[in-house]
């Protein structure tokens, strides 16, 4: 099974999905590459729009493969994977269209890292999503709180980083990283809030994304997140790290 699809769709907008579902559509270089991929087509294609969902009804995201990441050690080695992953989320963020994330399942980790470099988050009634990174003794690796900082206001966004914990749909609303909610299927669900956003002309969207986008080019937005991934590189090589991870998968 492809571990990600990419398609184009009939609405006007590339969809990039997660497929992994027995893994709880966990983060692997195979997303990576084709989250990579997929961002890069939407890029240079007519598309108004990326939209990023997971496969199944449980999960968004849930994060880093602790399967395959709890082999890399040194903080060197971290590095590299938390560095590649991080350059494609700031593509992701700095794309000049519109990005929306479908959060149809729960978004863990680095499950929310991604939903928060997108433009826009919907997410399903009763999903749960958090940054839970902090209970394996590191923090954000992948620029993800850099990120949050620049998108809902201050506290609320401390407040995320530093529980460490899940919240609601109605919680994560009331804290602004979601901006709206749906029930249902796709079609009835969040598909229909789509519409309004695809039925602007593609030069209105860009315009405004620009805007954005000139904010960030004059803060320095790239260095802070690098910044944030080389000091969570040092606390992946700790021993604390580690032995929760190992607790962790032990657990399961």
């Amino acid at each position: 099974m492809k571990p990600y699809l990419i398609s184009e769709e009939p609405e006007g907008y590339i969809l990039f999905t997660i497929n992994r579902p027995d893994k709880r559509n966990a983060i692997n270089d195979d997303v990576m590459n084709g989250l990579a991929e997929a961002i890069e087509k939407t890029e240079k294609s007519s598309a108004k729009a990326l939209v990023i969902t997971g496969a199944g009804e449980k999960a968004f995201c849930s994060g880093g493969d602790l399967s395959v990441f709890h082999e890399l050690r040194t903080e060197e080695q971290a590095y590299h994977m938390l560095s590649k992953m991080a350059k494609i989320l700031y593509r992701l963020l700095t794309l000049n269209k519109p990005t929306i994330a479908v959060m149809n399942g729960a978004a863990v980790g680095g499950g929310c890292e991604i939903a928060t470099a997108c433009d826009f988050r919907m997410a399903k009634t009763g999903i749960k999503a958090g940054f839970v990174q902090g209970t394996l003794c590191i923090t954000t690796g992948w620029g993800g709180g850099t990120m949050l900082l620049e998108k809902i206001p201050v506290a609320n966004a401390l407040k995320m980083l530093m529980e460490a914990r899940v919240y609601q749909a109605d919680q994560l609303v009331d804290l602004g990283f979601v901006q709206s909610t749906y029930e249902g299927t796709e079609e009835r669900g969040w598909k229909n809030k789509l519409v309004p956003l695809l039925s602007i002309e593609p030069e209105v969207l860009q315009a405004y994304k620009n805007l954005l986008l000139q904010k960030w080019n004059s803060s320095n937005l790239w260095v802070r997140m690098e910044k944030e991934v080389r000091n969570c590189a040092i606390l992946w090589e700790g021993d604390k790290h580690h032995q929760q991870v190992d607790s962790f998968r032990n657990r399961k």
